[in-house]
């Protein structure tokens, strides 16, 4: 008799932590929308909504590609980098060499892939640990990319060093993937849902997403069970550089500019929103779901942020105190 009530004592106890653990994602966004709706007048507006989710649309992307790496139980510190990559590689295609819309997607994101399988070269051939490897990585491609553009921007009617101008320019069908709406709902919005959703099915009711999760559990189980665990976790390194150019392509068609280091800011965001998502619904463990609920409550945050004038440097303490803040909760819910 004391056992049981000792049993339910400690499941009322915890009741509270569960409830938070499961739904103090959306509760936050819920408060923090209500509260921005209160304080500032232009905060619900469709014009603000519509830059909350253009923004979102990219961090979301990012995140997702980090998600995979997470599944594997690995980790890729690189995206932001090849965020800039991609921008760079893109602003180049189209206004230095005066490409059209079909080379200008394909070289970002085929140097994204290539940024994954120096990734998983570094992680599962050379046996580099996550962290370092994705680290070296990082700083490489910036160091490609800070040389190439030796510092400067890329944009419409840039002088050359020769004396001219560059002969191309951002073309519409480009600019349309950041800045143009179908019903009145901007593209890159339309493209991240069509690639949660898409992920989400593919992780959740396909074989070849669950042997991801199962590499990530258990790799030493997985490997004797016959998956092989070196190609998926290989996977996940090249989807994460995919999805990281792919953001970077949708930034650059946003600012329509090649900006550099432009993507360093969605490391952090992209790392946030997906550990994040560990909590939503309760998952305990990263999922695509979860990493949009992070998304939309890290851009939703930094837009109400900048719109009271809180300065950049600030709104990273916030932005890490909610990581910590959402990682806690996870480590108290698995003790």
């Amino acid at each position: 008799m004391a056992q049981v009530q000792t049993t339910t004592l400690s499941t009322v106890k915890r009741s509270p932590l569960n409830f938070l653990y499961k739904h103090g994602t959306l509760l936050a966004i819920l408060v923090v929308i209500a509260y921005f709706s209160i304080t500032l007048d232009r905060f619900l507006t469709y014009e603000n909504f519509s830059d909350i989710l253009r923004s979102i649309s990219i961090v979301t992307l990012v995140a997702i590609g980090i998600t995979f790496s997470l599944i594997v139980d690995g980790f890729d510190l690189s995206v932001g980098s090849t965020v800039s990559l991609a921008t760079i590689a893109s602003a180049a295609s189209l206004v230095l060499y005066r490409q059209e819309i079909l080379v200008t997607l394909l070289v970002p994101l085929l140097l994204g892939i290539a940024v994954g399988l120096l990734n998983s070269l570094l992680i599962v051939k050379l046996k580099l640990p996550d962290l370092l490897a994705t680290l070296a990585t990082m700083y490489a491609i910036n160091g490609v990319h800070l040389t190439y553009t030796k510092g400067f921007s890329i944009y419409n009617d840039m002088p050359l060093p020769d004396g001219g101008t560059a002969p191309g320019k951002f073309i519409p069908s480009f600019l349309f993937i950041g800045q143009g709406e179908v019903g009145g709902i901007p593209f890159s919005v339309l493209l991240m849902l069509f690639i949660v959703i898409a992920s989400h099915f593919f992780l959740t009711y396909t074989k070849p997403g669950r042997l991801f999760y199962m590499t990530g559990e258990n790799r030493e189980a997985a490997r004797l069970s016959g998956i092989p665990v070196n190609r998926y976790r290989t996977y996940a390194y090249v989807i994460s550089g995919f999805f990281a150019a792919l953001g970077g392509i949708v930034l650059a068609s946003r600012i329509g500019t090649g900006q550099v280091s432009a993507g360093a800011s969605f490391l952090m965001d992209g790392v946030a929103a997906a550990y994040i998502g560990f909590s939503v619904f309760g998952a305990g463990k990263p999922n695509v779901i979860g990493t949009l609920f992070g998304s939309i409550l890290i851009g939703v945050l930094l837009n109400g942020l900048t719109m009271m004038n809180v300065p950049y440097y600030a709104q990273d303490i916030i932005k890490g105190a909610i990581l910590v803040g959402a990682l806690a909760l996870s480590h108290l819910q698995k003790k």
